[in-house]
């Protein structure tokens, strides 16, 4: 009996790691989320031809967060990386890139606007919180 109980709580040792959630800004769905809403942003902020869907937008965030809660992280851990400037600022580094990459370059719109024209026709996370004027 005792070298079951042993067994058991080596193996439990064992697997408590692969059960450990990674930080939610690691997270795959919720990075993507918010790189969705952020390039949504970068393009809505630099098109004068393109709008925001806000309720649309507000409602994709709440769905983000309902996500984070049912995957086990508490209202502090969303909290902390929702106020997190550090990773907001990492990632709209990410999203400038990627936008110049697309040739969306500043203090031109055009780019932007193509991007944003793109991301709506593909019906993509970004493109659906946009709407064309």
């Amino acid at each position: 009996m005792p070298r079951t109980v042993i067994l058991a709580a080596m193996l439990g040792a064992l697997a408590a790691p692969a059960f450990a959630k990674p930080p939610l800004h690691q997270n795959e769905t919720v990075r993507s989320g918010f790189y969705a809403i952020g390039l949504a942003d970068e393009v809505r902020k630099n098109c004068p031809s393109i709008s925001p869907r806000m309720i649309r937008a507000w409602t994709y965030l709440k769905s983000l967060e309902g996500y984070a809660r049912d995957a086990g992280y508490s209202r502090d851990e969303i909290s902390a990386l929702t106020d997190n400037k550090a990773e907001k600022e990492k990632l709209r580094a990410v999203i400038r890139d990627d936008l110049r990459g697309r040739g969306a370059v500043p203090g031109k719109p055009e780019g932007y606007c193509a991007v944003g024209r793109e991301e709506i026709a593909a019906d993509s996370a970004a493109g659906r919180l946009l709407k064309g004027d």
